[in-house]
């Protein structure tokens, strides 16, 4: 059974990664995510059933509209499979436990900062609020352990970010200081500076990269936020037991 409670979270994933996309990409232009309904944005053509199956739509139509043949961008599918991967395995890693549902909406929250990272370099507070409060609740319910350490993470995370933002002049955005505050509520103190660490590493490997494949500058702005959320989800999944090599690596 543990397979096909798998299997349907994979499903689950993908299509709520279709809308997830959505949410990131219209919450920050203030739009309404119900209307108007999915539709091309080159040629307007609303979109029909045939184009919105996740991931396979995007695989049949060979990356492209089937009314005008411009483009689809790559996020859309990634961020589809991505949320599909990560809702599997979190059942697969937590089961059927109160702390799969924090799993959920903490995957769900990264997903959508992606997107809106992605697309427009904003993380938009209409997104960390709800799931802010909504985790919030929940941490009370399934805390840590200390159960304080949830408050103690998100202010630490904050306070940090805050302080890099400050002596950076502005190089650490306004989203990713609230979003290691939310981060913070769910990872607690330990967790949310080692997602610092594998942000901090995790951005300059994706950023050395792209600036070597464009051609750009030092100075060009690289979103932050897809690697806070890597960081994020490495450090929620896989933290303990990367803490325990460490320790036995150095014992």
């Amino acid at each position: 059974m543990t397979i096909t409670y798998t299997a349907f979270f994979y499903l689950f994933g993908l299509v709520f990664g279709s809308f997830f996309n959505v949410v990131g990409l219209r919450v920050p232009k203030k739009e309404s995510i119900a209307f108007p309904p999915s539709h091309c944005t080159s040629c307007d053509r609303q979109l029909t059933a045939l184009d919105l199956v996740p991931v396979f739509s995007f695989l049949f139509l060979r990356g492209r509209c089937r009314g005008c043949g411009d483009k689809i961008h790559w996020v859309y599918p990634l961020m589809e499979a991505v949320t599909a991967g990560l809702f599997a395995f979190a059942f697969w890693h937590f089961g059927f436990t109160p702390e799969l549902i924090v799993a959920i909406l903490f995957v769900s929250m990264l997903v959508i900062i992606t997107v809106s990272d992605i697309a427009y370099m904003l993380i938009p507070d209409k997104v960390l609020l709800p799931f802010g409060i909504a985790l919030l609740g929940l941490r009370i319910f399934v805390p840590l352990d200390p159960w304080w350490d949830s408050l103690l993470g998100a202010a630490a995370g904050f306070l940090i970010l805050l302080l890099i933002s400050i002596l950076s002049k502005g190089g650490m955005g306004g989203g990713d200081i609230k979003l290691f505050f939310v981060i913070g509520l769910v990872l607690g103190t330990g967790g949310t500076l080692m997602t610092l660490f594998f942000a901090s590493l995790i951005g300059s490997i994706i950023g050395i990269i792209i600036l070597r494949v464009n051609g750009q500058g030092r100075k060009t702005p690289i979103p932050f936020g897809p690697s806070i959320a890597a960081g994020a989800l490495v450090v929620y999944f896989f933290g303990e037991s990367i803490l325990n090599w460490y320790m036995t690596f150095w014992t």
